[in-house]
């Protein structure tokens, strides 16, 4: 059972307080450093009923989360209190979580951009003033790398756009990236030349081949997939054994779905006379054959052996 939010005097006393419109309002105008505050308009603050703290820290934290306009677009105050008496050295680290949670409720509402989210911490503990930085970044051992690796986008593999011949040239992770590139394609003859030059290579092991084809079966268009196998098998003989069984499993499994299809056909043809014999039965007991073709939905040639 959750527990109520509620679980301090602390935590009462903060949330009677700026859960009240016009006293956040105050709250943030005064606390707002001015560079956030004139991009905010605090006339449009809406409180939000979301709470991002765990179940497990809810005795050393309560929070409050208010929507609003932002000169950006939509915008949200996200206020943190501190109960525990020893502050958290990872505070800003938190802040950037719960604000992360804030975002995700967002898109989760609908929207389809992020929304600005502005994170405080309200303090009131012993130590003073307060001891930690509230740049997450300071959580790092080297703020400057982990701010270029952070604010700029992060590292892309579209393997969509690098040419087959640059693949090739990938050693352990080119059959991979070829096989992935290629999944959706539907002839994987014209692959042969290309797959046999990586293969030779002897960069995959068996392992790795017998994992990748068999997910190439069950992901790829498998329409002449047992000759590709076997002409790939015949180029590549030291991968033979294992190209061979994938091939012999894939014959196996088309014998068995030609039975399955079999027999599902013969049922399907035995009920069609079923339904025949039963119409004709019910002409020859004087019901009419428009009435017949109504309730069988069959044709009348088929009904009355008419061409």
């Amino acid at each position: 059972m959750k527990k109520n939010a509620t679980s301090t005097p602390h935590d009462a006393v903060f949330k009677r307080f700026l859960r009240h419109q016009d006293t956040a309002r105050d709250f943030l105008e005064i606390h707002l450093p001015a560079s956030l505050r004139q991009r905010c308009d605090l006339e449009t603050l809406q409180l939000e009923s979301a709470s991002f703290i765990e179940e497990d820290l809810r005795a050393c934290y309560a929070d409050v989360l208010w929507s609003l306009k932002t000169t950006a677009g939509d915008g949200y105050i996200y206020v943190v209190i501190e109960h525990q008496s020893s502050p958290d050295a990872h505070m800003a680290f938190r802040l950037m979580r719960y604000a992360i949670a804030a975002m995700q409720r967002h898109l989760d509402a609908g929207h389809q951009r992020l929304p600005l989210v502005i994170p405080m911490l309200f303090y009131h503990g012993i130590a003073t003033p307060y001891p930690h930085s509230l740049c997450w970044l300071d959580d790092f051992s080297h703020p400057a790398e982990a701010h270029e690796l952070y604010a700029t986008a992060f590292p892309l593999v579209d393997i969509t756009v690098i040419p087959d011949d640059e693949i090739a040239r990938h050693r352990r992770v080119a059959l991979l990236e070829f096989m992935q590139k290629h999944i959706r394609r539907r002839d994987l003859s014209g692959l042969t030349e290309q797959l046999i030059f990586i293969l030779v290579k002897e960069y995959t092991n068996d392992s790795q081949l017998k994992t990748l084809f068999n997910y190439l079966v069950y992901s790829g268009d498998t329409r002449r997939f047992g000759q590709f196998i076997q002409e790939i098998a015949r180029r590549v003989p030291q991968h033979k054994e294992e190209l061979m069984t994938i091939a012999e499993r894939l014959r196996e499994a088309g014998r068995r779905k030609g039975k399955q299809e079999g027999r599902l056909e013969g049922r399907l043809e035995g009920q069609r006379a079923e339904a025949v014999r039963i119409a004709r039965t019910l002409l020859a007991e004087g019901l009419a054959l428009e009435r017949v073709l109504r309730i069988t939905g069959l044709p009348k040639e088929e009904i009355t052996g008419s061409r």
